[in-house]
């Protein structure tokens, strides 16, 4: 199975750069990231605060309490927790897509959507590039 790391590399090989999530957006989306062990010794649990203050949680068990380890409960349940994350994310860049669509042609309004999924205006030398780019 592919990496995200190659999978990331062949988007980007193809040319596949419209508006989308990138690995780097999902590990910018946390802020923070706390681990517990429950009390059988037997789970991992991981909680990633995210930029928002909102958390996800992601979870490795074993059957044994004898093969519990402590460094791989901490990868397994962060990858978990962290897979949640591209859902969420995915959500809300699909919701800045969709309001993109519902603004209003306005001769006020002179911007676009950025790769990053949010509204902004032009500057005055945006608008002055590519107005030259253009031809205008």
């Amino acid at each position: 199975m592919p990496s995200e790391k190659q999978i990331e590399q062949e988007i980007q090989a193809k040319g596949l750069t419209r508006p989308r999530l990138t690995p780097q957006d999902v590990d910018d989306a946390i802020k923070d990231e706390t681990y517990t062990t429950l009390p059988s010794g037997k789970v991992m649990v991981c909680e990633l605060t995210l930029q928002n203050g909102f958390t996800v949680r992601g979870e490795a068990a074993v059957v044994s309490k004898e093969n519990f380890n402590e460094d791989i409960g901490r990868k397994i349940s962060r990858e978990n927790a962290r897979n949640k994350i591209w859902e969420l994310e995915g959500y809300l860049l699909q919701q800045r897509l969709h309001e993109a669509s519902q603004i209003p042609v306005d001769a006020n309004f002179i911007g676009g959507l950025t790769s990053g999924g949010t509204i902004e205006p032009l500057t005055d030398s945006d608008f002055r590039a590519s107005a030259k780019d253009s031809g205008c």
